[in-house]
């Protein structure tokens, strides 16, 4: 996995799966930090703090986790970052954080659920067009334009504040079904990013992550959400290429060299772990690693 007395950040620590996984690789003298925004995994990482001193784990979202680390006090560079986007198992599961159609609870859908806006705040104060676009863009929804002014219209009328009475209102303004999925998925997802603002968390983050990287030090990322992998492999294949100047011209002194080396192709889930976890069916694995200076 790299170096075993270096220091690693987990950028989304979960449950904890992973973060278990790279201590065991760790020597005495490995480091690890984990960051979450959810106040459930705070709890779990806080007990495997208690157990491993090698391991700490900050409320922070991952986008900052060169805060954490400098409030930690390990602010020297790092040796790898692993980002495992989206929504958890546990957040899904569990009615009660409003982030599944399937199961009737609060219409909440934040990752911290200690502060900000629910969901159903956020669809009470935002506009039509604006909605439309989180649809649109986030979602990737079709029938965008309808579904966002029937949710504008019901919100004027009288909150939205279950799950189940968004999940109903979207179904009976979509027109047509896609085979095997409810209607309502690409919205929750969509007003999930939004709330969470999980695109800009990703943005900040990747903008530091260079800098902090020791040379060697590896980027890993799985995705769930073609946006998020778009956003990705836009970042790694630029890293990987360096500053690109006119056609047929010479670069300027001074342009950027390539920072990243791409480390084999984009990984999928095999049929096993499929067969496993259902919800791993759209993850992708994308990996690269810091170039020397």
């Amino acid at each position: 996995m790299g170096e075993p007395s270096g220091l690693y950040v987990d950028g989304t620590f979960g449950r904890g799966g992973h973060s278990r996984l790279i201590l065991s690789q760790l020597s005495a003298d490995g480091r690890l930090l984990a960051t979450d925004k959810d106040p459930d995994a705070l709890e779990v990482g806080a007990a495997l703090a208690a157990e491993d001193p090698r391991f700490r784990i900050a409320h922070n979202s991952f986008a900052d986790f060169d805060l954490a680390l400098a409030d930690s006090g390990w602010s020297a560079g790092i040796d790898g970052l692993l980002l495992d986007l989206g929504v958890s198992s546990p957040q899904l599961d569990e009615a009660e954080r409003g982030f599944s159609f399937s199961k009737d609870g609060p219409l909440d859908m934040r990752m911290d659920s200690s502060s900000g806006q629910t969901a159903a705040e956020w669809l009470m104060d935002v506009e039509e067009n604006e909605l439309k676009r989180v649809l649109r863009e986030y979602g990737e929804e079709k029938f965008a334009g309808r579904i966002a002014r029937a949710i504008v219209e019901r919100c004027a009328q009288q909150p939205l504040e279950r799950t189940a009475e968004l999940a109903a209102l979207v179904a009976s303004v979509s027109p047509s079904r896609e085979r095997h999925k409810h209607p309502a998925t690409r919205v929750f997802q969509a007003i999930r990013i939004a709330v969470n603002e999980e695109l800009a968390d990703l943005e900040r983050c990747l903008d530091k992550v260079i800098d902090a990287l020791n040379p060697g030090g590896r980027l890993v990322v799985i995705s769930f959400h073609s946006l998020e992998d778009r956003i990705v492999k836009r970042f790694m294949r630029d890293e990987a290429r360096g500053e690109q100047g006119p056609r047929h011209l010479p670069l300027p002194p001074g342009a950027r060299p390539p920072r990243l080396k791409l480390l084999g192709k984009a990984k999928k889930a095999s049929a096993a772990e499929v067969n496993e976890n259902v919800r791993a069916r759209s993850a992708v694995l994308r990996i690269a690693e810091r170039l020397p200076v």
